[in-house]
C-alpha cells in the first residue's frame, strides 16, 4: 500500500485523549501521539514522535536512535506534507483501522497524511519495534498477528539491518532535499529486478551508480561490505520478488545505509566512545564508480590512469570515435574492431578473460544457479546475442550469469572483481593466443623501460627484445634477438594495470626534479611534488643509483601496490625507468607524513587526541587489508610514522612497499636471510631469526601506537628507566600504575579520554609482547579499538632492541620525505636455535 497525502475536513473527527505513558511502544484504538509526546521501543533502541530537522520550523513525524545524542532520523511519515505548528496528533483512524496524522486548522481537523489498510472487524494497534519498524498489526483476541503495513515497506532515505529491500518503488529509499528538508530529493537507490538484480543509485532516472550483482558473498560492485565482519547479509530470489536482507552479527552494533541529500550512500557505524559515525563505504567517490564512465563496451581502470583517463576499450574493441577518445571524451564507447566485426555463431568465436572486473550491467542478463562454466561458455556461444559471461556465485563456484548486448559500466576492481569473459572472433581469439604462447614458451619475464629519447618504451624478455616506436604518429612492434644478460626483470608477467610514464612528462612535472619541489629525502632516496600536463599532482619518489632498494624492492613495490585497493594505503599511479634511474609515482599527499607531526612540539598541536586516535584507527585497517581482506596476504615488514602519509584531511595511507612480502592464503610465517627494516619496529623473531609473519607487523603497529599516544620515538633515551626504549619505559610505567604518564599533554591538550588513551596503552603493549602468538591478529585490534571489551592483561615485551640513537641519528623517512636512512642487518641464518 502507497503512502497516501491526503487532505480532507473531517469535522466528526476529535483528537483521541493520549492514553500511553512516554515509555510505552504502541498506539491503540481509543488513543493517540500527540506533539510532544514519544514511542519508545522496548529494548529503548528506536523513539518515534514529532521533530524538527536542522534549522526547519516544520513538524514531521518520525523515527530516530533513541541513544545517539543527536537526532539521526531514519524514518520520517509525513516527508512531503509539514506541518505548521504543534497542534497535530497520530492515531488510529476510529472509522478504518488504519493509521491518520491530523492537524487542527482553524478549529477543525485535516488529514496530512493516512495509512489504509483492510482490517475486518478485529481492531488494530500500532507498534515500534525495537528493530525500527513501525508496524500496524491486527488483534486477534489477546494476541497481535497479522502485519497490515510497515515502515519498512516504505522507507525514507535510511535502511535499518534487518529491512528486507524488495523490488519495486515503495521499497526503495529516496534522499532528503537537504538537511533541513525531509522532503522527497532527486536521488533514489533501488533494488531493480530486470536481468539479474542490482542495486541502482539513480538522480532523476539517471543511472549514476550500479552495485552490481550478488555474487554469493556481496554485490560485486562493493567491495567494502565484504571486509567487514558485522554484517550478515543475503538474497533470496523467487518467481515473484527478490528480497535482500542485511543483518548484524553484534545486536549490539548501531548501523545504518544512509542516501545522502548530495547523492552519495554511505554504511555507517556508530562508534559510541567517540560519538560519530563511522563510514565502512561511501559510493560514489572515484571516476570509475560514475555509471558508464567509459561508455558501451569501455573498462574504466582507474589503476591506469594516464593524463586523468582512466578508460580502455575490452578486448576485440576499439574507440567508437577516435577524435573523441584523445579529448577524454568516452561516453561514445567502445566498437568491434574494424577487422573483427562479423562477429557471429560457428565462425571460430571465443573468449577473452579479463581478471578482476566489475560485471557489467546485468538488466538484460540471465542466470542459471545450477550451471557450471564450462556449460555457460557452451551456452553463450549457442546464441549470437551473448557478449560474455561470469560466474553467478563466487562461493560456490556453480552458476551462469550470461549477458547480452553491448557490455555497460565494466570496471577493474583489483583484488576484489571477478573473472569476465568476453566474446570475440577468431581473429581477436587468435592475436590473444599467440601472445599467451609466447609468454608461455619463452618464458617472458618483460622488464618496462622508458627509452632515453622518450620516442616508446622498450620491453625485454629473457630470449627476445622488443621495441615499440613512434614512427609519423602511428606505432609498430619491432622484434630482435636479445643475447644472454644477468639484468634482473622488473615483473614476472607484464602488468598492464600499471601505467608506465614516459621520463620526459616526469621532468616536466618535477620542473627537471629541482631543488623546490623536493619533498624529502629517505634511505631509498629522493621525493619530489610533480604536477602533471592534466593538472593533477604526484609524488615523485626517486630512487638513488647507491640506494638499498634495488630492483627486487622496485619490483616488489609495483607489482604488490599496484593491486591493493583501500583508503589507507597509498596509491601508486605507476613507474618510469631512466637509465639507472627508478621512479615511482604515487598521490600526492599534502601533508606529508607522520612523523613529520607526532615528533615536533610545534607541528604535534594540530594532531590532538581524536586526530590520534583516528590514525591508529586508520593504520589498523590497512595492515587488517593486507593481512587478511585483500586476495593478496602481504606483510609490510617497515611499518613505522615516515611511512605512514597522511592526506588533506589527515586520513593515514600506509605507503613504502618496497619490502614487502607475499604470503599464502594459510601461510603462516617465513624466513629470510637478509633483514631489512628499521631498527625499533622490528619483532624480536624478526631482527634476530629472520622470522616474519603477519605478527611482525603487529609488533610495528604496537610500537606505532605508543609512538602516536607520547610523541615520543621509538629509540628514544630514557634516563632512570630500566630500558632505553620507549617499549621498555611504556612498560615500567604500565607496571607502576602510571601508564598516563607518558602521555605529552602539551602536544595532545588536556581534552583527551582517559579511558581511549589507557585502551591505546593496553593494546600497544598486547602488541610488542615477546612471542608473536601471544600478540593478537589486526582483526582483534580493529575490534579492541572500537568496542569497549575487556583487554587481556600484557606480558612484559621484549628487550632485544635497546641501540641508542642521539638527536643527529638519522631516522628513516617516507615517500613523502622525511629524513633519515634505513637500517638493513644482513644475516646468514645457518641453524634455527628455539628461545
Amino acid at each position: 500500500m502507497e503512502l497516501q497525502t491526503i487532505f480532507v475536513l473531517l469535522p466528526l473527527i476529535i483528537f483521541l485523549p493520549f492514553c500511553c505513558s512516554s515509555s510505552t511502544d504502541t498506539i491503540r484504538f481509543n488513543e493517540s501521539l500527540a506533539d510532544g509526546q514519544v514511542l519508545i521501543s522496548s529494548g529503548k533502541k528506536y523513539t518515534l514522535g514529532f521533530f524538527s530537522p536542522g534549522k526547519s520550523t516544520n513538524r514531521y513525524v518520525g523515527i530516530w536512535f533513541t541513544k545517539l545524542p543527536t537526532q539521526e532520523v531514519v524514518w520520517v511519515a509525513n516527508r512531503d506534507d509539514p506541518i505548521n505548528d504543534t497542534s497535530s496528533s497520530l492515531s488510529i483512524d476510529p472509522r478504518g483501522g488504519g493509521l491518520v496524522l491530523n492537524q487542527r486548522i482553524n478549529g477543525t481537523a485535516a488529514t496530512l497524511w493516512s495509512i489504509n489498510v483492510s482490517t475486518g472487524e478485529n481492531p488494530v494497534v500500532a507498534r515500534l519495534l525495537d528493530e525500527g519498524n513501525f508496524v500496524l498489526l491486527r488483534q486477534d483476541g489477546d494476541r497481535e498477528t497479522v502485519v497490515l503495513w510497515q515502515s519498512f515497506a516504505h522507507p525514507t532515505d535510511t535502511y535499518l539491518p534487518y529491512t528486507p529491500r524488495k523490488t519495486g518503488p515503495d521499497y526503495a529509499i529516496r534522499s532528503w532535499k537537504s538537511p533541513d528538508d525531509p522532503a522527497t530529493g532527486d536521488w533514489s537507490y533501488v533494488l531493480e529486478p530486470n536481468g539479474v538484480p542490482q542495486l541502482i543509485l539513480y538522480e532523476g532516472r539517471t543511472k549514476r551508480w550500479r552495485s552490481g550483482p550478488w555474487n554469493g558473498f556481496a554485490w560485486s560492485g562493493v567491495p567494502d561490505i565484504a571486509r567487514v565482519s558485522f554484517f550478515n547479509s543475503s538474497v533470496v530470489i523467487d518467481k515473484n520478488d527478490v528480497t535482500f536482507t542485511c543483518g548484524l552479527r553484534d545486536p549490539a552494533v548501531v548501523a545504518r545505509v544512509h542516501l545522502h541529500p548530495s547523492g552519495t550512500l554511505s554504511r555507517d557505524l556508530w562508534q559510541d566512545k567517540e560519538g560519530r559515525w563511522d563510514e565502512v563505504y561511501r559510493y560514489p567517490t572515484e571516476t570509475c564508480d560514475v555509471y558508464g564512465k567509459c561508455g558501451p563496451n569501455g573498462n574504466c581502470d582507474p589503476f591506469k590512469v594516464v593524463g586523468d583517463f582512466p578508460c580502455i576499450c575490452l578486448p576485440g574493441f576499439e574507440p567508437r570515435s577516435s577524435s573523441d577518445w584523445f579529448l577524454r571524451d568516452a561516453l561514445g564507447g567502445c566498437v568491434r574492431k574494424r577487422a573483427t566485426r562479423n562477429l557471429g555463431c560457428g565462425g571460430g568465436d571465443g573468449f577473452v578473460k579479463l581478471e578482476n572486473a566489475k560485471v557489467p550491467d546485468t538488466r538484460t542478463a540471465t542466470a542459471d544457479a545450477d550451471m557450471n562454466l564450462s556449460r555457460c561458455e557452451q551456452e553463450c556461444l549457442r546464441n549470437c546475442s551473448c557478449t560474455a559471461y561470469a560466474s553467478s556465485n563466487l562461493t560456490s563456484g556453480i552458476g551462469c550469469m550470461r549477458l547480452y548486448g553491448d557490455l555497460v559500466d565494466t570496471r577493474v576492481l583489483i583484488g576484489f572483481g571477478q573473472d569476465l569473459y568476453v566474446r570475440v572472433d577468431a581473429i581477436e581469439l587468435g592475436k590473444g593466443k599467440q601472445l599467451k604462447g609466447q609468454k608461455e614458451n619463452m618464458k617472458v619475464l618483460a622488464i618496462v623501460l622508458a627509452s632515453v629519447g622518450g620516442t616508446g618504451i622498450i620491453l625485454g624478455a629473457s630470449t627476445m627484445f622488443y621495441c615499440l616506436r613512434s614512427s609519423g604518429g602511428s606505432n609498430h612492434m619491432i622484434l630482435r634477438t636479445k643475447s644472454e644478460s644477468q639484468e634482473e626483470n622488473l615483473y614476472e608477467d607484464k602488468d598492464s594495470s600499471v601505467p608506465i610514464f614516459d621520463v620526459l612528462d616526469i621532468f616536466a612535472a618535477t620542473e627537471n626534479f629541482s631543488d623546490a619541489n623536493k619533498l624529502g629525502q629517505g634511505g631509498f632516496g629522493l621525493v619530489y611534488k610533480g604536477t602533471l600536463s592534466s593538472g593533477q599532482e604526484i609524488a615523485v619518489k626517486r630512487l638513488s643509483q647507491t640506494s638499498r632498494q634495488g630492483i627486487r624492492e622496485f619490483k616488489n613495490e609495483v607489482r604488490l601496490v599496484s593491486k591493493l585497493q583501500h583508503k589507507n594505503l597509498a596509491r601508486i599511479f605507476g613507474c618510469c625507468i631512466h637509465g639507472e634511474d627508478k621512479m615511482l609515482v604515487y598521490e600526492y599527499l599534502p601533508n606529508r607524513s607522520l612523523d613529520f607531526f607526532i615528533f615536533d612540539k610545534t607541528k604535534g598541536l594540530l594532531l590532538g587526541w581524536m586526530r590520534r586516535f583516528e590514525i591508529i584507527i586508520g593504520v589498523a585497517r590497512g595492515l587488517l587489508y593486507l593481512h587478511q581482506d585483500s586476495r593478496l596476504k602481504i606483510i609490510h615488514r617497515d611499518l613505522k610514522a615516515s611511512n605512514v602519509l597522511l592526506d588533506a584531511t589527515m586520513n593515514p595511507k600506509i605507503s613504502d612497499f618496497g619490502l614487502a612480502k607475499l604470503f599464502g592464503e594459510d601461510q603462516i610465517e617465513a624466513n629470510t636471510d637478509r633483514v631489512v627494516g628499521t631498527y625499533g619496529y622490528m619483532s624480536p623473531e624478526y631482527a634476530m631469526e629472520g622470522l616474519y609473519s603477519t605478527k611482525s607487523d603487529v609488533f610495528s603497529f604496537g610500537v606505532l601506537t605508543l609512538e602516536i599516544v607520547s610523541s615520543t620515538r621509538s629509540n628514544q633515551c630514557y634516563q632512570g628507566s630500566s630500558s632505553s626504549s620507549l617499549i621498555g619505559h611504556v612498560w615500567d610505567l604500565w607496571s607502576e600504575g602510571r601508564a598516563l604518564d607518558m602521555v605529552d599533554s602539551s602536544t595532545m591538550g588536556e581534552s583527551f579520554s582517559t579511558e581511549q588513551v589507557m585502551r591505546c596503552i593496553q593494546i600497544g603493549l598486547l602488541c610488542v609482547q615477546e612471542f608473536p602468538t601471544d600478540r593478537p591478529a589486526m582483526s582483534d585490534v580493529v575490534f579492541m579499538l572500537g568496542n569497549a571489551t575487556t583487554l587481556p592483561s600484557p606480558k612484559k615485551p621484549a628487550f632485544v632492541l635497546n641501540k641508542k640513537y642521539d638527536d643527529a641519528d638519522p631516522a628513516t623517512s617516507s615517500a613523502t620525505g622525511s629524513s633519515g636512512v634505513p637500517s638493513v642487518n644482513r644475516v646468514s641464518i645457518t641453524t634455527l636455535v628455539a628461545r
